[in-house]
């Protein structure tokens, strides 16, 4: 994915009364993606990605650096109140308040107050086989109290493991959709939902 193609995904397939309701930065990830994208035929390069796995899911590499690199960011282009996560992005968003909430990152930034997560994984999960990198370990060790919207698409092949990820939040609020691993179009129980979540999060 990039910052960019994030975006116009974003803007072309959600509605303005959800778009006016976020104010939205896009980073790009710290690394440029290796091998092939599945949206190349449709926006331009450079790819990005945040860390790297190795090609069995056994192995993280950079997911320190990432850390180092997300709370860096937010320390010089915030404040910000959540984070949002598509595919690599929603498995560290994920992640982020359960580190945080010990001690062990964004240290420096204020407290996550919601994730929204699309398409996502879990860390160490059964289902999802993804190694955990070590200083994630213990992310999930307590359900997770942080507000979180987790979108799951049909045929997804992250469909298990964003199941899986939903046993580690606290009343966790989903949006499903019929499509597979990408930014789904928000139909009306969509909308409807991912607003009654906005509405949500603003009373905090």
């Amino acid at each position: 994915m990039s910052a960019e193609a994030f975006q116009k995904q974003l803007i072309k397939r959600w509605p303005e009364a959800v778009l006016e309701k976020l104010d939205l930065v896009f980073p790009n990830g710290p690394y440029l993606a290796q091998g092939k994208s599945d949206i190349e035929d449709f926006y331009d390069p450079p790819f990005y990605e945040w860390f790297q796995f190795s090609q069995d899911y056994q192995e993280v590499s950079n997911f320190d650096n990432c850390i180092a690199y997300i709370e860096d960011y937010m320390i010089k282009h915030g404040p910000f109140d959540g984070l949002m996560g598509f595919s690599q992005g929603a498995v560290i968003s994920a992640t982020l308040p359960g580190l945080q909430s010990q001690g062990l990152a964004l240290t420096k930034v204020p407290k996550i107050k919601y994730v929204i997560l699309m398409s996502g994984g879990k860390f160490g999960g059964s289902v999802s086989k993804f190694a955990c990198p070590k200083l994630a370990a213990n992310a999930f060790s307590s359900p997770v109290q942080c507000p979180s919207l987790h979108i799951i698409g049909e045929t997804d092949y992250l469909k298990e493991s964003g199941i899986e990820l939903l046993d580690s939040f606290v009343d966790p609020v989903v949006i499903n959709h019929p499509r597979g691993h990408t930014v789904a179009k928000l139909d009306e129980n969509g909308q409807k939902t991912m607003l009654s979540f906005i509405e949500m999060i603003e009373k905090m």
